[in-house]
């Protein structure tokens, strides 16, 4: 019990010393509320007025149907130009698309040839040229076949495949953006704030003092992680309520306590590491460079920003010993697709056994930072 009193009351400490520090705190309030935001919506992975110009050398009624059918939100009305501008508008960026509809385009189809379409993309923007290709290439399909049918018949496929998209039926890239950055955040701040409150404790000097109370290294160790964890688990957890599904209306699909119950595991896990981190350095900006080095790959590679399964398999296999890998992985399976315990309890358990080393490493270093100093 005395233990428990000790690291209650050096936890209280902690969390006078970070209100008092008012660039923490707009941090922690920028990061969860705005930052959130902005990285929802000012971002968009989706097609949106996309700029497109049609060379309609057929000038036919099939030809028409096609340049019509292109409208927003995907596409901006589509300017009408002469084949010789598709150069000039492409090099000044003025169109991403650009489709050349052939002479005799409608005449070829319906003599049941297969004329071809020339569709001029600008890849700069990777993703929107993907997207905005397979888009154009659905909708001139679609408005050819259906011309098609008001003068014969069309034999149909074969096979009817239908398309059902699950969790994020829109395929909105809000929904996706707003819990990654919520996850990035609690990475970010968990180890910035742990981290930077036993430099703080150094720089000051209030160490030492703390060193001759009646307390241990593991109870000082334990009062940074729990009051530094609790700050940023109450600041996701308003971000998710207030920002994610109030503000942005985004569905969570599963249960919030679970979740919270799964970040308060890696919190632990990141704090440790932060606190790790902080024995190393021996300046706040030390510590800076380190987490730089440390907490980039950690969010770039865990599966936050794009898929595991698109990287190397041995980039794979080594992120399986970073926190941040379970992390990102039992929080979509919670909030995107409604997993329960039963499916994420491996990660659960991944998460506190990569906590419980970073602890111990932390722990170790912890007392030789603190003797070295002294002596």
């Amino acid at each position: 019990m005395r233990r428990l009193h000790n690291i209650w009351h050096l936890g209280i400490k902690e969390l006078r010393s970070l209100a008092r520090d008012p660039i923490f705190m707009i941090l922690i309030f920028w990061a969860f509320s705005i930052g959130v935001y902005l990285a929802a919506t000012g971002v968009s992975m989706e097609l949106r007025n996309a700029p497109i110009a049609v060379v309609d050398e057929d000038q036919s009624e099939l030809s028409q149907r096609i340049v019509n059918a292109f409208y927003g939100p995907y596409f901006r009305k589509p300017d009408l130009i002469a084949l010789d501008r598709i150069d000039r508008g492409m090099d000044s960026g003025r169109y991403t698309f650009v489709l050349d509809i052939p002479p005799g385009f409608s005449s070829h189809v319906f003599a049941g040839r297969q004329p071809a379409l020339q569709l001029n993309v600008d890849a700069t923007q990777m993703s929107h040229a993907f997207i905005g290709a397979g888009y154009i290439n659905s909708i001139v399909n679609g408005e050819i076949e259906e011309y098609l049918r008001r003068y014969r018949s069309v034999t149909p496929l074969p096979v009817d495949l239908v398309t059902r998209m699950q969790f994020n039926p829109n395929l909105t890239s809000s929904w996706f953006a707003s819990v990654m950055e919520i996850i990035n955040n609690i990475t970010m701040l968990s180890m910035v704030l742990a981290g930077a409150a036993l430099i703080r404790e150094r720089e000051h000097g209030t160490i030492e003092h703390l060193l001759v109370m009646p307390v241990t290294r593991l109870e000082i160790m334990l009062a940074k992680i729990w009051a530094n964890g609790l700050v940023v688990l109450v600041a996701a957890a308003l971000s998710l309520y207030l920002v994610v599904k109030g503000a942005l209306g985004v569905p969570i699909a599963g249960s919030l306590s679970l979740f919270l119950c799964g970040t308060v595991i890696y919190l632990f896990s990141s704090t440790s590491l932060g606190i790790l981190l902080a024995t190393v350095a021996r300046s706040m900006p030390q510590f800076g460079l380190l987490l730089i080095l440390v907490l980039l790959p950690l969010q770039i590679l865990s599966g936050a920003s794009t898929p595991r399964e698109s990287m190397p398999a041995i980039v794979q296999n080594v992120m399986l010993f970073a926190p941040t890998t379970h992390f990102v992985s039992f929080a979509q399976a919670i909030l995107y697709r409604g997993a329960g315990l039963d499916i994420v309890w491996p990660q659960f358990l991944a998460t506190a056994v990569i906590g419980a080393f970073f602890f111990g490493g932390a722990l170790v270093r912890f007392r030789k930072a603190i003797t070295t100093q002294l002596s």
